[in-house]
């Protein structure tokens, strides 16, 4: 055996090693940054070996290393490129799920592993345990018998098993970062198909000049809005919220989009329009997964400046008279939420609107946005907000997410965000 090194020696090129492993991202690359560095803390061993039974049954195995090959082979990426060997020595090895010395290394030329094993005399095997059994196992052979030492071997047991843990999480953790990568593209693909069933741009709508902003806190979220003609020159104005975040809500956004377009009423009765989402939602959507939506369906007569309107549990929007004076609230024809009751029966109220006048349409995400000390922004804000900016409803909108921005220090939504504003002209 060669002489050992001082503690001191052997310390700093353990700390070396450690430093340089711990800066891979790559396993391929940190194993063979290891393999390197074990050959000159152990430059005695003529040939090393890994082999692994994962997905076999006995006596099969692959040998996945091989210090003798010219080619890198990456055995997480080219398992086919991997020899596939059955029964010999190596088998009952591996399969045997102990570490092992054989001082004097003996096999028959038929052995399934001789080309491997060839001109060697000892050889140590050290299994890598993973849950419970040893299904991947290094080995280092020698030319010379009684190449290794019983006294060495538990250390070379615990470090072997460190390293391939670490190996392995690593691994683990590509493929998680794979899968992540692959979830989120999929996301955006999500995202970009809720985002096309939004306006691509805005109505013109006589005498209704009109803003929107809208925010996911995902890549898809479950806020909505939208606008539809109506007979008699009228216009239909839609903003609804569903429960929950991320893809579950787009989906049901989109089965929202769905519905509302394939309405047959061409009344102006906002009451009929919920009715008929919620009839539709509870007998084929929601059923006992709990979600539910909140909207608010209004329509517009440009003629006369009516707003008739009806609300599913949804914030009651602003009304904002033209000297900005005056906020009420759009909170006469409350009912619950669609998607809870089969029997349901929305309620209409109407108001006159007046030139100058301001309709704020909003989901929760804006009202219940929360600072660094968890206090909502809240309406109260909102109505300072809109009353201290001008009158027009892209400059209202703008002073509005300023405000929310500064107000929860640019931390990220954690709820979808819609405003849609209109002003009479």
């Amino acid at each position: 055996m060669d002489p050992p090194q001082n503690w001191q020696q052997r310390l700093a090129q353990i700390m070396e090693t450690m430093q340089e492993l711990s800066t891979q991202t790559d396993p391929q690359a940190m194993v063979r940054q290891y393999y390197a560095r074990m050959r000159q803390v152990n430059p005695h061993i003529d040939r090393r070996m890994a082999m692994s039974r994962r997905g076999l049954n006995y006596p099969e195995f692959r040998i996945t290393r091989y210090s003798e090959w010219d080619d890198d082979i990456n055995p997480w990426k080219e398992q086919d490129r991997l020899p596939r060997l059955s029964g010999g020595i190596l088998a009952e090895l591996i399969y045997g799920n102990e570490p092992r010395i054989i001082n004097d290394l003996v096999f028959t030329p038929e052995d399934p592993a001789a080309e491997y094993l060839a001109d060697q005399r000892s050889l140590q095997a050290i299994p890598l345990m993973d849950q419970g059994l040893s299904l991947n196992m290094a080995l280092h052979t020698r030319r010379v018998p009684h190449g290794f030492s019983y006294e060495h071997l538990p250390e070379a047991v615990w470090l072997a098993n460190l390293f391939g843990r670490a190996t392995n999480s690593l691994v683990l953790a590509g493929k998680l970062k794979e899968a992540y990568e692959e979830i989120d593209r999929e996301l955006q693909a999500v995202a970009r198909i809720q985002r096309s069933l939004l306006p691509s741009r805005l109505p013109e709508i006589p005498r209704l000049k009109l803003a929107a902003h809208y925010q996911t806190a995902r890549r898809a979220g479950g806020d909505y809005y939208d606008f539809f003609p109506v007979a008699e020159g009228k216009w239909g104005l839609l903003i609804a919220d569903v429960s929950g975040h991320g893809t579950p809500a787009a989906v049901m956004m989109a089965v929202m989009h769905s519905i509302a377009h394939n309405y047959p009423g061409t009344t102006g009765s906002p009451s009929l329009m919920l009715n008929y989402l919620n009839q539709k939602l509870c007998a084929h959507y929601v059923g006992s997964s709990g979600t539910f939506v909140t909207a608010f369906y209004a329509i517009f007569d440009p003629q006369s400046l009516c707003l008739t309107y009806s609300s599913a549990g949804h914030n009651p929007p602003c009304w904002r008279k033209g000297n900005g004076s005056v906020i009420r609230s759009l909170d006469q024809a409350q009912h619950f939420p669609l998607g809870v009751l089969m029997d349901f029966n929305a309620v209409e109220a109407s108001v006159i609107l007046e030139p100058g006048d301001q309709l704020v349409l909003f989901t929760d995400g804006i009202v219940e946005a929360t600072n660094p000390e968890k206090e909502l922004f809240g309406i109260d804000r909102l109505d300072a907000e809109l009353s201290a900016a001008t009158t027009d409803p892209e400059e209202m909108i703008a002073a509005v997410m300023t405000s929310l921005l500064g107000f929860t220090a640019g931390a990220a939504p954690s709820d979808d965000r819609t405003l849609v504003i209109g002003k009479v002209d």
